[in-house]
């Protein structure tokens, strides 16, 4: 220092730089510290596991946000994050130490990992703090000056005043003031553990004052720097210290993302509004201006009409409220509402989404390859650069078609990691096609995967393997059939072969064991649905075809019997979903002479007076649809159904089995329609307020062109016939084959795979 009057020079004891985490305002501020004071070393409010790691920070390939990790080697569910951004006081000290001509050591002090994942809550490990509230420190402060919101005052006073001053020291001095009053008033705030902290702090302190003298800097957090700067004796604190809980803990540096910066993603020290400080930090002027060109290209990229006068009016509106509420700078709010009553036409709509893309943003941070990971972490890295499949922070749709080579990989691996609990991607409809070689799916990149797959990494060093030893355990450890079936289709889709054996073994002896007839017929669909995988994913899938067949002969045995037991009506109702299952799953499979079995017993269920009328009902649409049930006996069936003896509510369900779905076919056959018409109108009085919920569920579902036409048949009544040569109106009289035929090219495009 040139000066003999500096602060530097007059300062006594180490340097205290009591900060905001992720506050840009702290992080400029702490650079013209650490330019004015030229400490000899730096120390960093952070677990020592870290120190290690510390040189990746000036890795090419290091760009913030990041985050430190540290898990328990035996328990990788078992973690705790401790991100950094590029505007993080943290951040900003560790690339100064690193950037100075003769590198500064640069350490973490903090409580280690080790200890701290030990450990129990703080409201377990202290009984008397579990009814207590920690105050916001900046909600006091804020409070005192006489603001109602927190972050407006931290921007007012820190962010929006500058880091360069004759004195770069004096915001840290007034800030430490006011920290230790609050800490005078309020102790440790409720958090008994913060003393544990700040005692291995003061350990490290001491240890940094026998090499350096008082010549070193500490960054930490504002409420720590009173118990920093308190006089206490070493044996105190290792008596504090002593006896602590410990495991092995194993440290890495991983990705994160600004939306988890926000307190709304879940991290206690987080701000609301990343993407704002973000550009505060990096726009050295103007950044009002900055911004607000930033949210009109946002704007017009969403086709709203954004032009430069709007950019113009919107900094002197921000500008004018800024004035009026007697604030240095317009802060973000005033830029809010400037941005909503010039570009967004008073709508909050496009606010939200500048609020969500610009305030919070899904900017996602990277690490180098040298960073240490488990091997399932770098089979993954791998495979995510051969397949182009980069990890991003904002959600995306990703189609592929399983017909090309890549497209087939890229299904494999998110469809294994989806199997070891790693949720980058979700499956959605498929917009331009149902067929089984199209898939869509939804991708966004959490931090918190990073942890997923160091858990998944106890199962094998690549994802084939850990998948495969993990369906593997799956299978064993599974106690219903429908597990192991959804199991088996789910490896099918993985194409993990190797696992199948072990999986189709699970599956036969469940099946073989499982008498609830309600579960072989749960089951089956899943197996049906793996079969058409065996075509479109080239994976041999003939052992679960043996495997399937057989659930299917139990089924068309145990079926009818149970079907007669005397159901309630929601047990009747779930068997009746499981029969439309059944019959899905059997018209799949390729099995000789099992379709005509199954039409037998749905013929035996439509017939049998002891059945439910919502499954006999529904047993006769399946045979009627499938072109195995006369026209004449249906209307037998229905009139036999709807006979005065049967009993209204059965009568209900047997309806309700055989028209709900769809009503078309009541259009077309007005003798259907008539019978149910007149049954309708002889209900008695009390029986048709029992049975009304029923039949509105059914017919309410109907589409409105199948509800009008209904009405229009109903109305004219089933006794005024048109005459022969007359057609109902929409219909012709007969069916035209050339203008039928007209439609079948058509449907060959839309059915023949491309």
């Amino acid at each position: 220092m040139n000066g003999t009057s500096s602060p530097a020079a007059e300062r006594r004891g180490p340097l205290l730089l009591g900060v905001r985490h992720h506050g840009p305002g702290s992080a400029r501020a702490v650079r013209a510290a650490l330019d004015a004071a030229r400490p000899a070393a730096v120390l960093i409010e952070g677990p020592p596991e870290g120190d290690a790691l510390l040189p990746l920070a000036a890795d090419p390939g290091m760009r913030p946000p990041v985050a430190l990790l540290a898990h328990a080697a035996d328990d990788p569910g078992r973690a705790a994050f401790w991100p950094l951004a590029a505007f993080s006081p943290e951040w900003v000290a560790i690339r100064w130490a690193q950037e100075q001509e003769v590198p500064v050591p640069v350490r973490f002090i903090d409580l280690p990992a080790a200890h701290s994942l030990a450990a129990e809550t703080d409201t377990e490990a202290d009984p008397d703090a579990a009814g207590s509230v920690r105050p916001d420190p900046l909600a006091v402060l804020a409070e005192t000056a006489g603001y109602d919101d927190p972050e407006r005052w931290w921007e007012d006073v820190v962010e929006h005043r500058g880091a360069v001053r004759e004195d770069p020291l004096a915001v840290f001095e007034v800030l430490g003031e006011a920290m230790g009053a609050l800490r005078q008033a309020y102790g440790d705030g409720g958090h008994a553990r913060d003393l544990v902290r700040e005692a291995y702090m003061r350990q490290r302190m001491r240890a940094a004052r026998r090499e350096f003298g008082d010549a070193y800097a500490v960054v930490c957090g504002a409420w720590h720097v009173p118990a920093l700067r308190a006089k206490t004796t070493a044996a105190a604190d290792k008596a504090l210290l002593t006896g602590l809980p410990k495991v092995k803990v194993e440290t890495t540096w991983v990705p994160w993302t600004h939306r988890r910066l926000a307190r709304a993603g879940g991290y206690g020290a987080g701000i609301t509004s990343p993407g704002w400080y973000a550009h505060l930090f990096a726009a050295r002027d103007r950044p009002v201006e900055r911004w607000l060109t930033k949210v009109a290209g946002l704007l017009r990229e969403e086709d709203r009409q954004v032009s430069p006068a709007h950019v113009i009016e919107a900094v002197r509106l921000a500008g004018t409220l800024a004035a009026v509420r007697g604030r240095p700078v317009a802060g973000l709010t005033e830029t809010l509402e400037a941005v909503r009553a010039v570009m967004c036409d008073g709508s909050d709509i496009p606010l939200a989404l500048v609020e969500d893309r610009l305030v919070v943003g899904d900017v996602l941070g990277e690490v180098p390859d040298g960073a240490p990971v488990v091997p399932l972490q770098r089979d993954l890295t791998r495979q995510q650069r051969s397949l182009r499949l980069k990890a991003e922070a904002q959600e995306r749709e990703l189609e592929l078609d399983l017909r090309k080579d890549t497209d087939a990989a890229k299904s494999l691996l998110l469809h294994r990691l989806r199997l070891l609990g790693i949720g980058w991607g979700t499956p959605a409809a498929s917009r331009g096609s149902t067929g089984t070689f199209r898939e869509t799916w939804r991708l966004r990149w959490e931090p918190e995967l990073s942890v997923r797959v160091a858990e998944a990494g106890i199962w094998g060093t690549t994802v084939e393997a850990a998948a495969t030893a993990k369906a593997e355990a799956d299978a064993a450890g599974a106690a219903e059939l429908g597990e192991v079936t959804a199991l088996a289709e789910r490896c099918l889709l993985a194409g993990l072969s190797e696992a199948l054996p072990a999986v189709l073994r699970a599956l036969a002896d469940r099946a073989a064991l499982d008498t609830d007839v309600a579960g072989l017929a749960k089951a089956l669909p899943a197996l049906a649905r793996s079969l058409r995988y065996g075509d479109v994913r080239g994976t041999d899938a003939s052992a679960l075809r043996t495997v399937a067949g057989g659930l299917a002969e139990r089924i068309c045995v145990a079926l009818p019997p149970a079907c007669a037991a005397g159901l309630d009506a929601d047990a009747a109702a779930e068997l009746r979903g499981h029969v439309d299952g059944v019959h899905g799953a059997i018209g799949l499979l390729e099995a000789d002479g099992l379709r005509e079995r199954w039409s037998a017993v749905l013929r035996a269920l439509a017939g049998r007076d002891t059945v439910p009328g919502v499954i006999r009902g529904r047993a006769a649409r399946l045979l009627l649809d499938d072109g195995r049930l006369p026209a004449q006996e249906t209307v037998r069936l229905m009139g036999l159904a709807l006979s005065p003896a049967a009993a209204p509510a059965d009568a209900a369900g047997w309806i309700d089995g055989f028209a709900g779905g769809g009503g078309t076919l009541l259009v077309h056959d007005e003798r259907l329609l008539g019978l149910i018409d007149a049954w309708l109108t002889g209900v008695p009085e009390q029986a048709f307020t029992d049975v009304l919920p029923l039949l509105r569920r059914t017919f309410g579902a109907y589409e409105a062109g199948v509800k009008r036409s209904l009405g229009e048949l109903v109305r004219r009544g089933p006794s005024a016939k048109p005459a022969p040569s007359r057609a109902p109106e929409g219909f012709a009289p007969t069916l035209d084959p050339t203008r039928a035929n007209a439609v079948l090219p058509v449907l060959r495009l839309l059915l023949t795979p491309a």
